[in-house]
Protein backbone atom coordinates (compact mmCIF):
# COMPACT_ATOMS: atom_id res chain seq x y z
CA UNK A 1 0.00 0.00 0.00
CA UNK A 2 1.28 3.65 -0.94
CA UNK A 3 3.29 5.33 2.35
CA UNK A 4 0.61 8.32 2.84
CA UNK A 5 1.25 8.94 6.51
CA UNK A 6 4.33 9.62 9.01
CA UNK A 7 4.42 9.21 12.76
CA UNK A 8 7.41 11.14 14.47
CA UNK A 9 8.30 10.73 17.71
CA UNK A 10 9.64 13.87 19.80
CA UNK A 11 11.92 13.57 22.34
CA UNK A 12 15.47 11.66 21.09
CA UNK A 13 13.81 12.09 17.43
CA UNK A 14 12.77 15.82 16.09
CA UNK A 15 14.05 16.49 19.42
CA UNK A 16 17.90 15.75 20.15
CA UNK A 17 18.59 14.71 24.11
CA UNK A 18 19.51 13.07 26.53
CA UNK A 19 16.56 11.57 27.96
CA UNK A 20 18.37 11.17 31.70
CA UNK A 21 19.53 15.05 31.61
CA UNK A 22 16.40 16.24 30.31
CA UNK A 23 14.39 14.22 33.73
CA UNK A 24 16.67 14.69 36.12
CA UNK A 25 16.43 18.77 34.97
CA UNK A 26 12.46 18.86 34.76
CA UNK A 27 12.13 16.86 38.00
CA UNK A 28 14.94 19.46 39.75
CA UNK A 29 12.81 22.37 38.81
CA UNK A 30 9.49 21.06 39.01
CA UNK A 31 10.84 19.97 43.05
CA UNK A 32 11.64 23.82 43.50
CA UNK A 33 7.99 25.16 42.11
CA UNK A 34 6.35 22.65 44.60
CA UNK A 35 8.57 23.42 47.27
CA UNK A 36 6.78 26.35 48.93
CA UNK A 37 3.68 24.18 48.69
CA UNK A 38 5.11 21.70 51.60
CA UNK A 39 6.42 19.07 48.77
CA UNK A 40 8.86 16.99 49.90
CA UNK A 41 11.56 16.26 47.40
CA UNK A 42 12.00 12.28 47.83
CA UNK A 43 8.24 11.43 48.02
CA UNK A 44 7.70 13.91 45.33
CA UNK A 45 9.80 12.01 43.14
CA UNK A 46 8.59 8.74 43.95
CA UNK A 47 4.84 9.76 43.28
CA UNK A 48 5.86 11.20 39.83
CA UNK A 49 7.42 8.14 38.64
CA UNK A 50 4.52 6.22 39.89
CA UNK A 51 2.28 8.22 38.08
CA UNK A 52 4.25 8.29 35.09
CA UNK A 53 4.04 4.21 35.70
CA UNK A 54 0.32 4.41 35.87
CA UNK A 55 -0.32 6.09 33.07
CA UNK A 56 2.08 3.55 31.10
CA UNK A 57 0.00 0.71 32.26
CA UNK A 58 -3.51 2.53 31.48
CA UNK A 59 -5.77 0.70 29.90
CA UNK A 60 -7.76 2.64 27.93
CA UNK A 61 -10.32 3.15 30.87
CA UNK A 62 -9.55 6.82 31.53
CA UNK A 63 -7.52 9.60 29.84
CA UNK A 64 -4.01 9.65 31.09
CA UNK A 65 -4.57 12.58 32.64
CA UNK A 66 -6.79 10.76 34.91
CA UNK A 67 -4.71 8.32 35.33
CA UNK A 68 -1.68 10.28 36.68
CA UNK A 69 -3.23 11.88 39.11
CA UNK A 70 -5.49 9.53 40.69
CA UNK A 71 -2.50 8.01 41.20
CA UNK A 72 -0.81 10.93 43.03
CA UNK A 73 -3.37 11.93 45.06
CA UNK A 74 -3.58 7.84 45.90
CA UNK A 75 0.18 8.78 47.22
CA UNK A 76 0.17 11.71 48.56
CA UNK A 77 -3.25 12.70 49.26
CA UNK A 78 -6.34 14.04 47.85
CA UNK A 79 -5.67 17.49 48.92
CA UNK A 80 -2.44 17.66 45.93
CA UNK A 81 -5.14 18.08 43.36
CA UNK A 82 -5.74 21.97 44.58
CA UNK A 83 -2.03 22.27 43.46
CA UNK A 84 -3.05 21.12 39.47
CA UNK A 85 -3.03 25.13 38.76
CA UNK A 86 0.35 25.55 39.75
CA UNK A 87 1.59 22.59 37.96
CA UNK A 88 0.14 23.97 34.96
CA UNK A 89 1.88 27.66 35.90
CA UNK A 90 5.00 25.14 36.15
CA UNK A 91 4.97 24.53 32.53
CA UNK A 92 4.05 27.75 31.02
CA UNK A 93 7.37 29.12 32.97
CA UNK A 94 9.98 27.23 34.85
CA UNK A 95 9.33 24.19 32.75
CA UNK A 96 10.76 26.65 29.59
CA UNK A 97 14.13 26.25 30.83
CA UNK A 98 14.29 22.58 30.14
CA UNK A 99 15.47 23.32 26.78
CA UNK A 100 18.47 24.10 28.02
CA UNK A 101 19.00 20.18 28.48
CA UNK A 102 17.56 19.83 25.29
CA UNK A 103 19.69 19.96 21.78
CA UNK A 104 18.76 20.83 18.17
CA UNK A 105 18.91 19.42 15.18
CA UNK A 106 18.06 21.31 11.96
CA UNK A 107 17.48 19.23 9.91
CA UNK A 108 14.39 17.73 11.88
CA UNK A 109 12.67 20.54 10.75
CA UNK A 110 14.08 21.21 7.00
CA UNK A 111 12.65 17.08 6.86
CA UNK A 112 9.45 17.56 8.02
CA UNK A 113 9.20 21.13 6.52
CA UNK A 114 9.82 18.77 2.66
CA UNK A 115 7.30 16.08 4.04
CA UNK A 116 4.40 18.47 4.05
CA UNK A 117 5.71 20.09 0.97
CA UNK A 118 5.70 16.10 -0.36
CA UNK A 119 1.81 15.84 0.71
CA UNK A 120 2.73 13.11 3.39
CA UNK A 121 0.23 13.79 6.40
CA UNK A 122 1.94 14.32 9.62
CA UNK A 123 1.45 12.99 13.36
CA UNK A 124 3.39 13.61 15.99
CA UNK A 125 3.74 10.38 18.11
CA UNK A 126 5.33 11.52 21.28
CA UNK A 127 4.27 9.46 24.13
CA UNK A 128 1.63 10.96 26.30
CA UNK A 129 3.24 11.75 29.59
CA UNK A 130 2.96 15.43 29.45
CA UNK A 131 0.30 17.70 29.13
CA UNK A 132 -0.26 19.91 25.61
CA UNK A 133 0.93 22.73 27.25
CA UNK A 134 4.90 21.13 27.71
CA UNK A 135 4.50 19.44 24.37
CA UNK A 136 3.97 22.24 22.66
CA UNK A 137 6.95 23.73 24.33
CA UNK A 138 9.18 20.71 23.41
CA UNK A 139 7.65 21.09 19.50
CA UNK A 140 9.04 24.58 19.40
CA UNK A 141 12.13 23.58 20.90
CA UNK A 142 12.80 21.46 17.84
CA UNK A 143 12.18 24.61 15.75
CA UNK A 144 8.95 23.18 14.81
CA UNK A 145 5.19 24.52 14.81
CA UNK A 146 2.42 22.42 16.46
CA UNK A 147 0.46 22.91 12.98
CA UNK A 148 3.24 21.28 11.45
CA UNK A 149 1.16 18.34 13.02
CA UNK A 150 -2.31 16.73 12.06
CA UNK A 151 -2.27 15.09 15.32
CA UNK A 152 0.00 15.59 18.46
CA UNK A 153 -0.58 13.19 21.64
CA UNK A 154 -0.69 14.87 24.99
CA UNK A 155 -2.05 13.09 28.39
CA UNK A 156 -5.39 14.70 27.82
CA UNK A 157 -6.14 13.64 24.43
CA UNK A 158 -4.61 10.24 24.99
CA UNK A 159 -5.79 7.09 26.95
CA UNK A 160 -2.70 4.36 26.11
CA UNK A 161 0.84 5.48 26.28
CA UNK A 162 4.20 3.96 24.39
CA UNK A 163 5.31 0.80 24.22
CA UNK A 164 1.20 -0.89 24.30
CA UNK A 165 0.41 -1.52 20.03
CA UNK A 166 -3.10 0.21 21.38
CA UNK A 167 -1.30 3.65 21.87
CA UNK A 168 -0.89 3.54 17.92
CA UNK A 169 -4.27 1.99 16.98
CA UNK A 170 -5.80 4.77 18.98
CA UNK A 171 -3.86 7.17 16.72
CA UNK A 172 -4.77 5.11 13.54
CA UNK A 173 -8.41 5.13 14.61
CA UNK A 174 -8.55 8.95 15.06
CA UNK A 175 -6.73 9.59 11.97
CA UNK A 176 -8.88 6.83 9.57
CA UNK A 177 -6.14 5.52 8.32
CA UNK A 178 -4.94 2.04 7.93
CA UNK A 179 -1.34 0.81 9.49
CA UNK A 180 -0.07 -0.23 5.76
CA UNK A 181 0.07 3.46 4.78
CA UNK A 182 1.60 4.41 7.49
CA UNK A 183 5.45 4.93 8.75
CA UNK A 184 6.92 4.91 12.62
CA UNK A 185 10.12 7.01 12.71
CA UNK A 186 11.46 7.12 16.21
CA UNK A 187 14.73 6.83 17.92
CA UNK A 188 13.48 3.99 20.31
CA UNK A 189 14.13 0.45 19.84
CA UNK A 190 11.28 -0.97 21.57
CA UNK A 191 9.00 1.81 22.15
CA UNK A 192 8.83 3.03 18.75
CA UNK A 193 9.66 -0.12 16.58
CA UNK A 194 6.67 -1.89 18.20
CA UNK A 195 4.29 -0.13 15.74
CA UNK A 196 5.02 -2.74 13.31
CA UNK A 197 3.51 -5.23 15.22
CA UNK A 198 0.31 -3.63 13.91
CA UNK A 199 1.55 -3.58 10.08
CA UNK A 200 2.91 0.03 10.16
CA UNK A 201 6.86 0.30 8.45
CA UNK A 202 8.76 1.95 10.78
CA UNK A 203 12.34 3.56 10.98
CA UNK A 204 15.23 3.77 13.71
CA UNK A 205 16.73 7.09 14.23
CA UNK A 206 19.64 6.39 15.30
CA UNK A 207 21.06 10.36 16.38
CA UNK A 208 19.97 9.53 20.31
CA UNK A 209 19.44 5.99 20.11
CA UNK A 210 17.54 4.34 23.03
CA UNK A 211 17.80 0.46 22.89
CA UNK A 212 17.43 -0.04 26.78
CA UNK A 213 16.66 -3.84 26.02
CA UNK A 214 19.49 -4.53 23.74
CA UNK A 215 17.73 -5.48 20.82
CA UNK A 216 18.66 -6.38 17.76
CA UNK A 217 18.10 -3.16 15.71
CA UNK A 218 20.07 -4.68 12.54
CA UNK A 219 16.57 -5.61 10.63
CA UNK A 220 15.01 -2.22 10.68
CA UNK A 221 15.88 0.96 8.49
CA UNK A 222 17.91 3.17 10.39
CA UNK A 223 20.24 6.38 10.54
CA UNK A 224 20.01 10.02 10.82
CA UNK A 225 17.30 12.42 8.46
CA UNK A 226 19.45 11.76 5.70
CA UNK A 227 19.08 8.12 5.50
CA UNK A 228 15.54 8.56 6.25
CA UNK A 229 14.97 10.48 3.50
CA UNK A 230 16.60 8.60 1.39
CA UNK A 231 14.45 5.41 2.32
CA UNK A 232 11.10 7.44 2.16
CA UNK A 233 11.87 7.78 -1.18
CA UNK A 234 12.19 3.93 -1.99
CA UNK A 235 8.51 3.57 -0.27
CA UNK A 236 6.85 6.19 -3.09
CA UNK A 237 5.34 3.89 -5.04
Amino acid sequence: MKLTTIFFDLDGTLLPMDQDAFTADYFKRLAIKLAPLGYESKSLFDALWKGVAAMVKNDGSCLNFEAFWNCFAGILGEHVRKDEPTFAEFYRTDFQNVQHSCGYNPAANECVQKLKAMGYRLVLATNPLFPATATESRIRWAGLNKDDFELYTTYENSCHCKPNPDYYRDILVKIGCDPAECLMVGNDAHEDMIAETLGMRVFLLTDCLLNRKEADISRYPQGSFGELMAYIETQRV
